[in-house]
């Protein structure tokens, strides 16, 4: 019996399209006997009937067999059918019943018509019959694959609970089920929604809310918990993770829905909990039709393309198709990474373009933005009609310790892109700026809240959308604080925290990149815009999730160590300039500063630029000096080298 199922099942697998029309074409045939049989009762006498009948099994076959082809049903591999076939399947029997009923009623009044003595209910007793024989000979396939499959050897299988029965927890579920050799056992479904629990899906109750996962990681003897909500918000995942964490289950996810929509991963890719999963929050909704409209066909400049930002902006730039992407940095590994990972993608998406004849160019510039001779050369070559600005020393610490460094490349590097912006008429500028420019105390914050100056002063000049995006921290940046921390976790600790109260925003690259879009596409001309960044995130609380989600226990296996504040750097960060006004935009998750063009102080360029001659000249006393007097309220004092030239001066007048 199961030889004779296995050489059926081999026959059908094998079946291509010629040997399904037919089959087809002998199911579509006797349907209409059937149907009539089925509508006379079983009746023996078809001979008042036959005329009509063949005239409309050859009609029926004709309609059914054109519709199913153009329709693309011959084209299907049925070795995995599933309801997305039996939609069709269906969808296309009622194309071919209503072509059927047309054609029927037309022939049926017609003077001697050969069916005027045909059941008016044919037509659809056929395309019942004709649904059921076609599904029948299709989902035979799929139904004796699994039925012939040699069941392999697996090891114990580790009972699985999953937490979240929508759409993700079900087809995670279905994985697991059709695939016993990964080891897992999906055993229940956990989800908060009242009108779920007690509901059976797959085969598997839905037994509670999240508060009955440790009654039922004991009593069902679970071995893993899985989160199975894309959609949901880091507080909700942060509370799933502290309730598995608190008895010791293991916890995997699948990943959120911006790291879905974006594309850096698939919905089936389930891994373990990451620290972005307990920050995530809500996807941001992007009109991506308007930023198509802004970049489409246009050349696009990037500074800084090599780093975190700017590679996440060539990234989501070349899918808008820019008639070119020019990738401008000082560190040539980092543009040659980003120019062959755009080259490749972009050679991918040809391959699924057979239309188009032309192509988005990557042209990838070796420049230092502080040189004008060669940024000349670069604009008088390529000729941009936008720029994106993401290059800049962003590290406090280090610009404290080397503030010429902040002044020749925050400063007059973006002085010097605005002068051949100006001077080459581009139309767009986008400043990638920090809220550490909101009352900066550092020098690495002052540096940029001059240069958003230098921005807002150049959108007045060329009355184009020049404007200034703020943000927060961003996760996963390079020298940012989680891989800070990963990496200490991994040599053992200590994790070093600087004071025990201070907290940051934090804002996904892609999440970040995509406002930076969407606001380069609200703006006018000489504003800043911020971001809204949600709940500030206390850095003690991060190194204590990042500890446990390593599989460690806080003061037991790693250690936080408290160094105290840096120079420079705030306890809390602040978002939000006093005298500034900000507005809401069109977009929930951006909001405008109105006036930002009136506050900035007027003839500021003999300033900046003995600013930037003193960073020349590695005069650290005239940089602090020059940014207390461009930036009003400033706590440079308090930065390191503020206090070093104070003792200085002390030491100096005591000799």
């Amino acid at each position: 019996m199961n030889r004779t199922l296995k050489k059926i099942t081999k026959v059908l697998v094998g079946l291509r399209t010629r040997h399904f029309l037919m089959i087809d074409g002998i199911c579509f045939t006797i349907a209409p006997l059937l149907a009539l049989q089925i509508r006379l009762d079983g009746v023996l006498n078809l001979a008042p009937y036959l005329e009509g009948l063949a005239v409309i099994t050859v009609l029926f076959l004709a309609v059914k067999l054109t519709v199913l082809y153009c329709g693309g049903f011959y084209k299907r591999y049925w070795q995995y059918a599933g309801l997305e076939e039996m939609a069709q399947i269906g969808m296309l029997i009622g194309v071919s019943l209503t072509v059927e009923i047309i054609l029927f009623q037309q022939l049926y009044h017609l003077d001697n018509s050969p069916i005027a003595n045909l059941p008016r209910s044919l037509p659809l007793l056929d395309a019942m019959i004709s649904f059921m024989l076609v599904a029948a000979t299709r989902f035979s396939i799929p139904a004796l694959t699994r039925w012939n499959q040699k069941p392999r050897k697996v090891q114990k299988r580790v009972r699985v609970l999953i937490v979240g029965a929508g759409n993700a927890g079900t087809s995670l579920a279905q994985t697991m089920q059709r695939s016993p050799e990964v080891g897992l056992d999906p055993i229940a479904f956990i989800d908060d929604d009242p009108q779920k629990i007690t509901k059976r899906i797959r085969r598997l109750n839905v037994l509670g809310s999240r508060n009955r996962i440790p009654e039922l990681v004991r009593s069902l003897n679970i071995g893993k918990v899985m989160i199975a909500i894309p959609s949901a918000a880091g507080k909700e995942i942060r509370e799933i993770v502290e309730i598995c964490q608190s008895i010791g289950v293991p916890t995997s996810t699948l990943p959120g829905l911006n790291e879905i929509i974006n594309g850096r991963v698939s919905l089936g890719c389930l891994r373990e909990v990451q620290i972005e999963d307990l920050l995530r929050r809500a996807p941001i909704q992007t009109d991506i039709e308007k930023v198509l409209v802004l970049i489409g066909g246009k050349k696009v400049l990037i500074s800084g393309a090599g780093g975190s930002i700017g590679s996440e902006l060539c990234r989501q730039i070349l899918k808008c198709d820019p008639a070119e992407i020019i990738i401008v940095g000082h560190g040539e590994n980092s543009v040659f990474n980003i120019q062959q990972e755009l080259t490749k993608v972009l050679s991918e998406l040809e391959k699924t373009r057979k239309t188009r004849t032309d192509t988005t160019r990557i042209t990838a510039c070796i420049a230092d933005i502080r040189l004008l001779d060669r940024l000349e050369y670069v604009f008088e070559t390529v000729r941009p009609d936008m720029i994106f600005h993401a290059a800049a020393h962003k590290h406090v610490p280090m610009m404290e310790l080397n503030p010429p460094e902040a002044i020749t490349n925050n400063v007059r590097g973006t002085k010097n892109l605005l002068d051949m912006a100006l001077k080459y008429n581009v139309k767009n500028f986008v400043m990638i700026s920090t809220d550490k420019a909101v009352n900066p105390t550092s020098i690495m914050g002052a540096s940029k809240r001059v240069a958003e100056m230098l921005v807002l002063q150049a959108a007045k000049k060329s009355k184009n959308p020049f404007v200034v995006v703020r943000f927060g921290n961003v996760l996963g940046s390079r020298g940012s604080v989680v891989p800070t921390f990963k990496r200490q976790i991994a040599e053992g600790g200590p994790i070093t925290i600087t004071h025990p109260d201070i907290c940051r925003y934090f804002m996904t690259i892609p999440e970040a990149v995509q406002l930076v879009l969407q606001a380069a596409v609200i703006g006018g001309g000489g504003e800043v815009f911020m971001l809204e960044m949600g709940e500030p995130v206390r850095i003690f609380e991060l190194a204590n999730d990042l500890i446990r989600l390593s599989g460690y226990e806080v003061g037991k296996d790693i250690e936080i160590a408290f160094t105290g504040l840096r120079p420079g750097e705030k306890l809390f960060e602040e978002l939000f300039i006093p005298g500034e006004k900000y507005n809401k935009t069109k977009h929930e998750k951006i909001l405008s500063l109105g006036n930002a063009s009136h506050i900035i102080k007027e003839n500021i360029d003999l300033e900046v630029e003995a600013l930037c001659q003193a960073g020349d000249r590695n005069d650290t006393k005239v940089i602090v000096s020059m940014l207390q007097q461009l930036v009003p309220g400033t706590g440079l004092f308090n930065s390191l080298f503020a206090r070093q030239y104070s003792r200085r001066s002390h030491r100096s007048g005591k000799d």
